[in-house]
């Protein structure tokens, strides 16, 4: 029964104090995440089934980088990760359901990851850096999805149309943002082609990442992210014939060059 208004004000030993709400936390924003997401906004932790589709993700690379995403089979990602291979099916539609996922995990991680990394840089070099080191290290940490990632992703046009559609302008997204604000703060040129620019700063990490699985030396990938930036930025010309070099450049770029 609730109490009277002469009750209130008394001490009431039995009284309960009211409830504190707590906000959810957003979580990944992956294509599987928003299909699993369930109607209640606050749902009580799950953590077996997500534990289960965690190791079969991490199954899946382990078997695509060893035996090659086309020769790996369904079967062979079940006895990874230690489950049946009907319960591959439950979270999964196919063996090429599997890599898309794995893709978005690892993207979607990595370009949150990378914008948390820049709160508090204030300058484009150290945005950038920030960007460097983080690609660097997720996948220099992990030889089989670094793997995954440089060669068996590349086997088919339609699985690089694909991935090149989703996650991937994210990353181009934040790259023309940061470089978009250099030119705004005057750390970049004004006439920067951003577009030209994004692709190339990528290009430099990708191709660093390829040399380091086919050199097979083991060294700490992370240590280059500083030099590409740098190179980035500043480019190879020596100091003082940048600007007398810009003219021929620039006729080679219009087709007039060595004429």
């Amino acid at each position: 029964m609730a109490a009277g208004k002469g009750d209130r004000g008394k001490g009431n030993a039995a009284a309960r104090p009211a409830p504190t709400l707590t906000p959810c936390l957003a979580g990944p924003h992956t294509e599987w995440a928003f299909i699993q997401k369930p109607i209640n906004p606050c749902p009580m932790p799950r953590p077996r089934t997500e534990d289960k589709q965690k190791r079969i993700l991490e199954a899946a690379v382990k078997v695509f980088a060893r035996k090659g995403y086309f020769a790996a089979r369904v079967s062979e990602i079940a006895r990874k990760a230690g489950v049946a291979d009907g319960t591959i099916y439950l979270y999964f539609r196919s063996k090429e359901d599997i890599l898309v996922k794995l893709f978005d995990e690892v993207m979607a991680e990595h370009v949150q990851q990378a914008r948390e990394a820049m709160r508090g840089l204030t300058t484009t070099p150290e945005r950038l850096g920030a960007i460097a080191l983080r690609h660097l290290r997720v996948l220099g940490g992990n030889r089989d999805l670094a793997v995954v990632f440089q060669v068996e992703l590349r086997q088919s046009t339609h699985f690089m149309e694909r991935f090149t559609a989703s996650w991937l302008q994210d990353y181009f997204a934040l790259l023309n943002e940061v470089m978009e604000e250099g030119q705004r703060d005057g750390s970049l040129r004004e006439d920067l082609n951003r577009k030209v620019a994004t692709k190339a700063f990528f290009g430099a990490l990708d191709e660093m990442v390829t040399s380091w699985i086919i050199g097979g030396k083991g060294y700490d990938l992370g240590q280059l992210a500083n030099p590409v930036v740098d190179l980035f930025l500043r480019g190879a010309a020596a100091p003082g014939r940048v600007a007398r070099s810009r003219p021929a450049l620039a006729a080679a770029a219009s087709g007039r060059g060595g004429k």
